[in-house]
């Protein structure tokens, strides 16, 4: 892996097997094996969109569902984020996305304040997603918001699709982390708090 803020997050339960790399300051290189295929789509977005070099290998107890397999990835996919930002010193903290698919729309506003809270305002107008029920998409941003510190809000405005929906969510969700990850020249190397720490 290139040089950059990188980190690498291994979590090993009865339920999952999970290895996360990433370099927060890659071009959004991914090798993602997650065994759904749907949501290997989206961590791909995920990476893509948010300039993240991302490398998940994830083995779920898929046998019984699905829930553990997403929930657990976002787990250690929000670890690694954390890890990466090593204090929170020098960014921008900061980030927010419209993310228009065809005639859906989803914004996202975050702030990586390590102080944790998720409102999702997302309704989905079909139960699954491919094989992936929907609602384990916000299972999968709580965990992600509650593990890597981010207070985040994320709202579908209007759509019809729930591909788009899901899809939609996950990119503006990148696209709003890449600006909050920023190095902010500004700072001076501090963390962007009054309190001096976050």
């Amino acid at each position: 892996m290139e040089k950059g803020r990188t980190a690498q997050v291994v979590r090993e339960t009865k339920e999952t097997q999970i290895r996360v790399t990433l370099n927060l300051d890659g071009t959004g290189v991914t090798k993602i094996s997650t065994g759904i295929g749907f949501f290997d789509h989206m961590l791909e977005s995920f990476g893509r969109h948010g300039a993240i070099d991302l490398d998940i290998e994830t083995k779920g107890d898929l046998h019984i569902d699905m829930h553990h397999t997403i929930e657990d990835t976002g787990i250690v996919l929000g670890q690694a984020v954390a890890k990466a930002l090593d204090g929170f010193k020098g960014i921008r903290r900061f980030g927010c996305a419209y993310i228009p698919m065809d005639e859906t729309l989803t914004r996202c506003a975050l702030d990586l304040s390590n102080r944790a809270y998720l409102i999702y305002k997302v309704d989905y107008l079909k139960p699954k997603v491919g094989d992936v029920d929907t609602e384990l998409f916000k299972e999968f941003h709580q965990a992600f918001a509650m593990n890597s510190g981010a207070c985040l809000h994320l709202e579908t405005l209007y759509g019809a699709n729930s591909h788009h929906i899901a899809e939609s969510g996950f990119k503006a969700l990148a696209r709003a982390l890449r600006q909050a990850v920023e190095i902010d020249p500004r700072t001076g190397g501090m963390a962007p708090s009054t309190k001096g720490v976050l």
